[in-house]
């Protein structure tokens, strides 16, 4: 699956360039990945698919949530090498991100790419969820926890968590925390790969 395929097969219309610098963002994450061991995945086609595509598959859904008139602040937490936040962070030049990582090499990677690729909308917060005191619009989570854990550590941060998961995580749903549930539960699919995602949306009650 080549880049430009997969984002017209998820109907995107992305600025001009976007393209090009997600292209950079991978090889760049391609470059550290052999010394870092950022992610597990190596073929550079999987890398499209398993990590650019399934990042960029929650933004139509993201973008209908985005407060029209002022700019959408959106926190990523356990964003290891950046996704999906820095991925979003290319796509949406005007979302302010605020990506959270706890392990310092991929906050390292993650400081480096924003300087190379110039990501003016980016910041980078290495250490605990637990210590940042920022609110914001919506916090996203691709691979952080259980529902219950993200509610638990992040939940401070906004009143809307959004939870990207493969199948539908019902034993996660039924052990959700008092004061939090599930408002919407959306399939994803993303294009060349053949694998049950979903995006879940959690509010307050």
């Amino acid at each position: 699956m080549k880049l430009a395929e997969g984002i017209a097969a998820l109907g995107l219309a992305l600025p001009s360039g976007t393209a090009d610098k997600l292209a950079a963002y991978l090889a760049l994450l391609a470059k550290w990945n052999k010394v870092y061991n950022l992610t597990s995945i190596r073929d550079p086609e999987e890398m499209i698919t398993h990590h650019l595509l399934d990042s960029l598959a929650v933004l139509p859904i993201l973008q209908k949530s985005a407060l029209a008139g002022r700019q959408f602040a959106l926190a990523d937490v356990g964003s290891g090498a950046g996704l999906p936040g820095l991925v979003l962070a290319i796509a949406c030049p005007d979302w302010k991100l605020t990506s959270v990582e706890a392990v310092e090499k991929k906050a390292a990677f993650q400081r480096q790419a924003k300087i190379e690729l110039e990501l003016a909308n980016v910041s980078i917060h290495c250490g605990r969820v637990e210590a940042l005191q920022e609110k914001f619009d919506a916090v996203i989570s691709r691979a952080f926890a259980s529902l219950a854990g993200f509610a638990e550590h992040a939940g401070h941060l906004s009143d809307c968590l959004w939870a990207m998961k493969g199948g539908y995580p019902a034993d996660e749903i039924a052990a959700l925390p008092a004061g939090w549930r599930v408002v919407a539960s959306h399939e994803l699919h993303v294009p060349g790969l053949v694998a049950e995602r979903c995006l879940l949306q959690l509010e307050r009650n």
